[in-house]
């Protein structure tokens, strides 16, 4: 029995459980599709839709047939799924997709040679091809290599993947390096908020253009070589089996769709997510916050929500509000609601040895430890030696954190939560949580921890939209409601630059809401501007005087953010809002402002769209235009939903720059409304005041009218048409904070015959306008 039990123990480990549930296990509902000898190693064969398929490999077949681990919570489902074997192997197939567990022939004895060199494991390859035949991809062989990893004896699992030369790959996740593509590169998955470009996030799915993309079912650290010498090799550093799913889609929507069906649905964030969140490290009084609130109400500038940052509490782990400096935070959060605006609050997961919970927390076992049981405190490096981190892999913690929120914070009238540090920021290397070893569930803790205030809110609040900021992901992190940002990003245009193709790649790992703080989070202090300046940065009160440059860099940072799924403005400056950049900065930016605003009703929609489908709304160009091939690696230029093409401005003192119309359309310039035949590269305009910005000939644009917050009802100013194909687009809307819109909401299909050159709506609109009194069709 003993023998038994510890099989089991291991088992949900393995999957996720350990003693403590973490998630219900989905494939405890039902088993593989079929388990395979391969001469002793195991492969189970698991469908979950028509186009979803999941590979187990291991030398024990208990092992090859357990569940999944955290991250995807969908059940198995082999409905329309065969077996058959042949001479080929086995296979396995639906109506998206067949694949084949190749045959392998008894092994013969080794060779001089292979008895060193030849690897000890039962060869194992797989080949995936499309209904019609074609290869899609094929996993060509597995390792398990043993090491011991913090005491514990395990081993390094991996699987390789053949790359023909024409195959890309985009995702895995956050990684600051500057490129889009990421063949040929090694890519270190783990979260790591030291990393020298700026912090790391790993979500293992990893999308290609050849119609398919790979789950990687493991938390530990990660090592993926993409396209690298002709093959893609993934290693994790903790496992006892190889796990991965398999996503396969005509298009990268379906893709999107198969990875939300695995692993969960985006929720539709509040409304007042799309307007402007402003925020600054840190407001240090009730007064100060309230101030600028009321600073953007007396210029007339929009805005909708105001962020309090760290050090609002008399200690790390208190759990408190600071009645010194915040001496009536229930008052401040009506104030700002009779303003139309919304208020958000960082809660971290740390607590200090002097705080008033930290010796329950350790005394109950939720905080990490070490396998002596002695509690984790502090970082050794950056000066950072305050703290023990909460064990949000124990439900119990992570529903007593919730409470804590609930009754200390959230009744003080704050509306969501800004869980930062979400990586963690203690490291768990070496330690240990509840669940297993720090090193073995690596990267988990931005899932669960996120978990505790998404789960508690729609236990507490079930008719309340939760949101919440979030430093890092990893697989379903998007269920929980997430919007989540570049970390704390330097004050530099090498930091913006990198900023475009690292979104990219992060919303390519099924995460759609992904921003970065405008201007950078770092106090600026930047090096000597190399080109003429192109704002006076008189009146700025913003930066180091010696930065004459940073209104500049800030300004085309906004434009840049305007167009990204969220807007927030935040850093390490003694002031943040928009009319502390300068006199000449001021009117640029409340321009941008102003327009981001009219575009609420696009987003909106788009946003409603990503909750149906699971298909992010900022594009690298590969998602839209697969049969052009000079996108492939394109990551400073995107589209931002189904109209824009946006290419920011990077180089500091730059008054244009070359852009690349993508080939099988045409393409308005936004500004100027001249037309461009695509697949070409035009030199667009940019003087400081413009973001070169073109729309796709054949595309429906709705424009809201002028609101100071989303609180507002807002009607359309506007429905512009860019003719040159028929088309349709969708409008959404709803009361913005409820959950009714999981029930539906009100919508209206806007059609546009461009033979006929007419536009007609499939009911009335959101906003019980005529449409035909709102069409501006252009060119005309």
């Amino acid at each position: 029995m003993a023998r038994v039990s510890a099989r089991k123990r291991a088992l949900a480990k393995l999957a996720g459980g350990a003693v403590i549930a973490l998630i219900p296990l989905a494939a405890a509902q039902a088993g593989p599709l079929a388990s395979i000898d391969r001469n002793g190693s195991r492969v189970a064969i698991e469908p979950y839709a028509p186009n979803i398929v999941r590979v187990t490999i291991a030398l024990d077949r208990d092992l090859a047939e357990a569940a999944p681990g955290p991250g995807p919570n969908a059940t198995p489902d082999a409905s329309g799924w065969s077996h058959r074997a042949d001479a080929s192997g086995d296979v396995f197939a639906s109506s998206a997709l067949s694949l084949t567990v190749d045959a392998q022939p008894w092994p013969k004895a080794p060779s001089q040679m292979e008895r060193y060199f030849a690897p000890s494991l039962p060869p194992v390859s797989i080949s995936v091809n499309g209904a019609d035949g074609h290869r899609i991809t094929q996993m060509t062989g597995w390792e398990m290599a043993p090491h011991t990893v913090a005491g514990e004896k395990t081993f390094k699992v991996g699987a390789s993947f053949a790359a023909p030369l024409d195959e890309h790959y985009y995702g895995l996740g956050q990684n600051q390096d500057g490129k889009l593509d990421l063949r040929g590169r090694t890519i270190d998955c783990r979260h790591n908020y030291d990393a020298p470009a700026g912090e790391t996030v790993c979500v293992p799915f990893m999308v290609t253009n050849k119609g398919y993309g790979i789950v990687w079912d493991n938390p530990s650290a990660t090592t993926v070589s993409p396209g690298l010498h002709n093959s893609t090799h993934w290693q994790s550093e903790v496992g006892e089996r190889v796990s991965f799913f398999v996503i396969t889609g005509a298009t990268t929507d379906e893709l999107y769709a198969g990875y939300a069906r695995l692993t969960g649905r985006t929720p539709l964030p509040p409304k007042a997510a799309f307007g402007l969140i402003q925020s600054k490290a840190r407001y240090e009084s009730q007064a100060e916050l309230l101030a600028v609130a009321e600073g953007y109400r007396s210029r007339g500038y929009p805005l909708d929500v105001m962020v309090l940052d760290w050090f609002y509490w008399t200690r790390m782990g208190q759990l408190d509000i600071d009645r010194t400096f915040f001496p009536d935070p229930k008052g401040m959060n009506a104030q700002l609601k009779g303003l139309g605006l919304r208020s958000i609050i960082s809660v971290w997961p740390r607590f200090e040895k002097e705080s008033r919970y930290f010796n329950m927390l350790a005394a109950k076992g939720w905080l990490l430890h070490d396998s002596d049981g002695s509690v984790v405190d502090g970082l050794p490096i950056r000066s950072d030696r305050a703290g023990a981190l909460l064990d949000s892999t124990n439900p119990d913690a992570r529903g007593w954190f919730w409470d804590r929120i609930r009754d200390n914070i959230a009744s003080q009238g704050f509306d969501w939560f800004w869980l930062d540090e979400t990586e963690p920021d203690l490291v768990p290397d070496g330690h240990q949580f509840a669940i297993g070893s720090g090193d073995r569930y690596r990267n988990l803790f931005p899932l669960v921890h996120t978990a505790s205030v998404a789960d508690g809110s729609a236990k507490d609040r079930p008719d309340f939209r939760n949101l919440i900021l979030c430093r890092a992901a990893y697989l379903g992190t998007q269920r929980n409601g997430c919007l989540f940002w570049s970390s704390d990003v330097q004050a530099t245009w090498e930091a913006l630059r990198r900023q475009v193709p690292t979104g990219l790649n992060f919303t390519a790992s099924g995460m759609a809401y992904w921003s970065s703080d405008t201007g950078g989070w770092q106090y600026p202090n930047g090096p000597k501007a190399e080109h003429p300046v192109l704002l006076d940065p008189a009146g700025a009160t913003t930066m180091a005087p010696s930065y004459a440059d940073y209104p500049e860099l800030f300004v085309r940072w906004f434009e840049y953010n305007t167009f990204t799924p969220t807007l927030r403005i935040h850093g390490q400056r003694p002031r943040t809002a928009v009319w502390e950049y300068g006199k000449a900065a001021e009117p640029v930016l409340a321009h941008y402002l102003k327009l981001r605003y009219a575009l609420v009703p696009y987003l909106y929609a788009m946003a409603h769209h990503t909750h149906e489908s699971g298909a992010p709304f900022m594009r690298a160009l590969f998602m839209d235009f697969p049969n052009d091939p000079k996108v492939n690696d394109m990551g400073d230029e995107y589209m931002f939903g189904p109209a824009f093409l946006v290419a920011p401005v990077t180089e500091q003192g730059a008054t244009s720059r070359p852009v690349y119309l993508p080939a099988g359309a045409d393409w308005y310039d936004y500004w100027t409304n001249k037309r461009h035949t695509g697949g070409q590269t035009i030199t667009a305009a940019a003087p400081i005041d413009t973001i070169p910005l073109f729309v796709r000939a054949g595309s429906i644009v709705p424009m809201g009218a002028h609101v100071p917050s989303t609180a507002t009802r807002q009607p359309l100013e506007s429905i512009r048409v860019y003719p040159g194909r028929s088309t349709s687009f969708t409008l959404y809307d709803d009361d913005g904070v409820s959950n009714a819109y999981r029930k539906g909401g009100g919508t209206a299909t806007l059609r546009w015959d461009d033979a006929a050159r007419r536009l007609t709506a499939s009911g009335k609109l959101p906003s019980g306008q005529d449409p035909g009194m709102l069409v501006k069709v252009i060119g005309r």
